[in-house]
């Protein structure tokens, strides 16, 4: 199996790949109409990336079955047209979660402190202790998540530890898929997000890019803040508004930490222009959350374990774009001597009452002698095709059809 890594990947990922038996092709910097010519060219079976754009040309230009995007999310990869040609799309969840419940507690205690205007004043040769005196602290103030997956559970614990109530709101909680009671760290569910901001002495979000929290932190959420509260975002840019983010920064003292951008550059390295960079009491980084070398590690492991998964045994871990329901409607149970044809026979006739198998399941007897096969259809067949299906041939010993 031939693998394609096109960005940054760790020496560990790349050699645990070529000890799985892969061929191993890596441009770290390829991009854009050079990475779909190395696709093309490659005919590579599998493509690695972490942030590089996978467009539809990429996906239309060669042989790929597999795309793994080494990180939480895939926003990058345009899992439309994957889906259209029956390319996987995987990922690595939560494999980068301690890296960015890290960042977010900094990016707290940074704009608590004003650490970055300490180092700033101090390098111009400025002592300014009473000013920089003044600062909340932590302790007993409530900090609101908006989100609870991996990341925000893990900025939970960490909160908990600096004695800080916690308020959220999580799909998981709001659909009562999962109880705040039962969780390790004790915290409050707020019905809304506007009812977290408004519990809320620190607001952060982490929340996955879909197209359900596109813009979710909108301007009601964002005017609930109280005010000189803080707002964090390490998630991504698109789920909040900045614009009202930036009047809120200027009407209430709203100190601001980001991580995400709405206009980053595509490369490593670049110019950067975002006005809310530069608003006082903004703090950025460099969209840095995942990027230490402990999360690198594991996410190089957790593609490791992807593809060799999907190379020894068909199956792909983490796979994000396989139909939660399928448009079937109807079940054909088909009860079988395990010989060659049988199954082969049972499509034709399908095909020929102009009825799409959706999915096939084919499960084995002890002894090999017989078989069940479980057909999910996109309609149902008529009596008079069944009866010709069953008796066409003499190894079929039973079916029905049961309606989904």
């Amino acid at each position: 199996m031939k693998v394609l890594v096109a960005d940054k990947f760790e020496k560990s990922g790349l050699d645990g790949l070529k000890a799985a038996g892969c061929e191993v092709v890596y441009q770290p910097d390829a991009s854009g109409d050079a990475l779909t010519g190395a696709i093309r060219e490659t005919a590579a079976d599998v493509l690695v990336v972490r942030s590089t754009q996978v467009t539809a040309p990429m996906l239309e230009a060669g042989a790929l079955s597999l795309v793994v995007r080494a990180g939480a999310g895939y926003n990058t990869i345009d899992v439309a047209t994957a889906s259209r040609r029956g390319i996987y799309v995987s990922n690595c969840p939560g494999k980068n979660a301690i890296a960015v419940a890290e960042l977010t507690l900094a990016l707290i205690l940074a704009l608590d402190r004003r650490v970055a205007d300490n180092v700033i004043e101090l390098r111009a040769g400025k002592w300014n202790k009473k000013e920089y005196s003044r600062a909340k602290g932590l302790f007993g103030r409530t900090l609101g998540l908006l989100g609870y997956g991996n990341i925000g559970q893990e900025v939970a614990k960490r909160a908990h530890a600096f004695g800080m109530p916690i308020v959220v709101w999580s799909r998981r909680f709001a659909t009562g898929r999962a109880d705040v009671g039962d969780q390790v760290v004790p915290m409050h569910f707020a019905k809304t997000p506007e009812e977290t901001a408004a519990l809320s002495d620190i607001l952060s979000v982490h929340l996955a890019l879909t197209p359900d929290t596109r813009g979710l932190v909108s301007a009601s959420v964002i005017d609930r803040l109280k005010p000189s509260s803080y707002f964090i975002n390490t998630a991504r840019a698109e789920v909040v508004d900045y614009a009202a983010l930036a009047r809120a920064i200027g009407e209430k003292g709203i100190r601001v930490g980001l991580d995400v951008f709405a206009a980053e550059p595509t490369g490593a390295a670049g110019d950067f222009t975002d006005a809310i960079a530069s608003l006082p009491g903004v703090y950025g980084t460099h969209h840095i959350g995942a990027s230490t070398d402990q999360a690198q590690e594991a996410i190089a492991a957790e593609t490791v374990r992807i593809v060799s998964a999907y190379k020894d045994t068909g199956n792909v871990p983490n796979v994000v774009n396989l139909a939660k329901k399928t448009p079937a409607t109807h079940m054909l149970v088909v009860r079988h001597r395990d010989r060659p044809g049988v199954l082969a026979h049972v499509f034709d006739h399908l095909r020929s009452g102009d009825i799409n198998v959706q999915e096939t399941e084919n499960v084995i007897f002890e002894g090999a002698e017989a078989a069940v096969a479980r057909i999910n259809l996109s309609s149902a067949p008529s009596d008079a095709l069944l009866k010709t299906m069953w008796r066409g041939n003499s190894d079929i010993l039973d079916l029905h059809l049961v309606k989904i």
